[in-house]
């Protein structure tokens, strides 16, 4: 085997490897996404919550009408948690931005500024996209 094919072996041996791991740091992001900041549909955690039970415990029809409300208090109280938490996280972050700017300069400030509604902006999209399926899917 010619030195020339060695080398071109190995390129090529790398460049997939670099592909692979492109490829899979792409799809890590997408799903950590929308796992961890996508905002929660109502009712989801009671209903991801009584799956779960339902296939773990193997359940009775009877069991999981019993335990139905039960697990829906459960994800209602989860859901505001998550709701206050969120707006928790806004409002320390408010009051951060709020204390930092008093030792910016005025340029610092607007890229400041910016940061937030880019941050408000991004939110919102992300919360009308959330938004649509539930409101395709109402009667």
């Amino acid at each position: 085997m010619s030195t020339a094919l060695k080398w071109k072996l190995i390129a090529g041996f790398v460049l997939v490897f670099i592909a692979g791991g492109v490829t899979g740091v792409f799809l890590s992001a997408t799903v950590a996404r929308h796992c961890l900041f996508a905002p929660a549909h109502h009712g989801l955690a009671a209903e991801r919550m009584r799956e779960r039970l339902t296939a773990q415990l193997k359940l009775t029809p009877d069991q999981v009408a019993k335990i139905s409300p039960i697990v829906d208090k459960a994800g209602t109280q989860l859901e505001q948690i998550r709701s206050e938490t969120g707006h928790r996280v806004h409002q320390t972050f408010a009051d951060a931005h709020r204390e930092m700017s008093a030792y910016l300069t005025d340029e610092q400030r607007a890229k400041l500024e910016q940061i937030r509604q880019r941050h408000q902006h991004w939110m919102h999209r992300m919360h009308r996209q959330q938004a649509s399926p539930a409101e395709s899917s109402s009667p």
